[in-house]
């Protein structure tokens, strides 16, 4: 019963985004034009590391309109991709990485992949920003971004308000509204997950993916993006390229040692996910930092918190928008990396009709409709911050608004500029230590390369 709600509730928003033209302010692409046969009956599977994607779902039943008799499911992978694929329940498409393209360990998985890049398959890549597409050494394009992610703070608006506080613009402003806030007895002005990773027994297994990577990445990113020799060596794993992250490093311990942070309250942030967003609708943090990935489920936890809750006491629901975290003096950037990228297994059964379904998600309104309903920044060239819809309100929420001020020139692409897994392994470790005191940022940088 609960699937079929969230299914009906689906369909809806779909159908409230295509009439409404919010998926497609511009009109760009063309209207879908179906070219197999109508009455055809067949099932198409696609499998991905989400535990459920009503969204997909939803584009599911949009397509169904055209092919009535084609059973679309998604599937959470149970194993390896490259297994299954194998296996007897092979998908028809699958969730996949950049980093599979030219990479050795990857290549069964790549070579069940489609070029979606070939001319006969009518593919509209055109509409998604180059950046995010990743070819391989002769240009063809073997996975498609539907979602891409970055990385700043929520900031709860009407906290700001009510305490004659403006949103800062640029590092020195950052600090300065911190102060006010302890001024006025908050802990915490920036708060944000810090801790390790915990297995099921609630024992620490790994760095986590927190606030010093949210803060230390995107500021590396730039560093290296000014200086190609630099990221060479970073690229390289060279010791020598530590003094780069040496600045987005100390930025952490700045934050920290301000009072913008207060680890103690982070700590007390059990995961990166649920407990953050939970913690951030209680109404009392000014700022959360995270990255998009988390602020997708923003909308559900509303409905969780008691502050969200009109039969609550501590009902107080309030406005909130994700903002670039102001870094420097200049601002903070957007770091528009590839989030979800689908890629269609050219082995499956009834290929034809997989084809013919991609053909009809690689649309603006249709990737429009996706991310809005998912909560996710757009992979469109058009409206990469397309408003999230709320599907219990029934309204578009522009929480990624502010991202549209950020200049063209601090808007990078790691995967164009050729950031690698194991760059990006080195400062998420490095700043994970130095945010918690574990190491000072000239241990850090002179470990760089060392960290697994």
């Amino acid at each position: 019963m609960k699937k079929r709600l969230r299914l009906t509730q689906c369909l809806f928003v779909a159908s409230l985004l295509s009439s409404c033209g919010g998926g497609n302010p511009s009109g760009t692409d063309e209207e879908f034009k179906p070219s197999l046969d109508a009455q055809t009956q067949c099932f198409i599977k696609v499998d991905g590391d989400y535990s459920n994607f009503e969204a997909l779902e939803a584009e599911f039943d949009r397509f169904k309109e055209y092919y009535p008799n084609v059973h679309l499911s998604y599937v959470k992978i149970d194993g390896s991709i490259s297994d299954v694929l194998n296996g007897e329940e092979a998908p028809n498409i699958f969730f996949c990485h950049p980093k599979m393209i030219g990479n050795e360990q990857y290549a069964s998985v790549v070579s069940h992949m489609e070029d979606l890049s070939n001319p006969a398959l009518k593919m509209n890549l055109d509409c998604i920003r180059p950046n995010l597409l990743k070819r391989d050494s002769e240009g063809k394009v073997f996975m498609v971004p539907v979602f891409s992610r970055t990385y700043g703070t929520i900031i709860n608006k009407d906290l700001f308000n009510k305490e004659g506080i403006k949103i800062p613009n640029n590092w020195n402003e950052l600090v300065s509204v911190c102060e006010s806030f302890v001024e006025k007895g908050y802990k915490s002005p920036m708060m944000g997950y810090t801790n390790y990773d915990l297995d099921s027994k609630k024992e620490r297994t790994k760095v986590s993916n927190g606030f010093q990577n949210t803060v230390a990445y995107p500021l590396f990113v730039a560093e290296l993006a000014k200086n190609p020799d630099a990221l060479a060596l970073a690229n390289k794993l060279d010791p020598s390229a530590g003094q780069y992250m040496r600045g987005a490093l100390q930025k952490i311990r700045d934050l920290i040692d301000n009072g913008c942070v207060s680890l103690e309250e982070c700590d007390k942030l059990e995961d990166n996910y649920d407990k953050v967003l939970l913690r951030f609708l209680d109404g009392d943090i000014p700022m959360m930092v995270c990255n998009g990935d988390t602020v997708s489920g923003i909308k559900k936890r509303e409905q969780k918190s008691d502050t969200f809750n009109p039969d609550k006491e501590a009902y107080a629901p309030f406005k909130y928008e994700f903002y670039p975290i102001p870094l420097t003096e200049q601002g903070g950037y957007f770091i528009d990396s590839p989030s979800v990228q689908f890629a269609v297994n050219k082995d499956c059964e009834n290929l034809d009709m997989t084809n013919e379904f991609m053909r009809f998600l690689l649309r603006t309104k249709e990737l429009d409709n996706l991310a809005s309903l998912k909560g996710l920044i757009c992979s469109t060239k058009t409206t990469p911050f397309a408003p999230i819809y709320d599907p219990f309100k029934k309204v578009y929420d522009p929480v990624y608004a502010p991202f549209n001020n950020v200049a063209s020139d601090r808007r990078i692409s790691p995967e164009v500029i050729g950031i690698k897994d194991e760059l990006a392994t080195q400062i998420r470790i490095a700043s994970f230590y130095v945010g918690r005191g574990e190491l000072t940022v000239d241990e850090a940088v002179a470990k760089y390369g060392q960290f697994k």
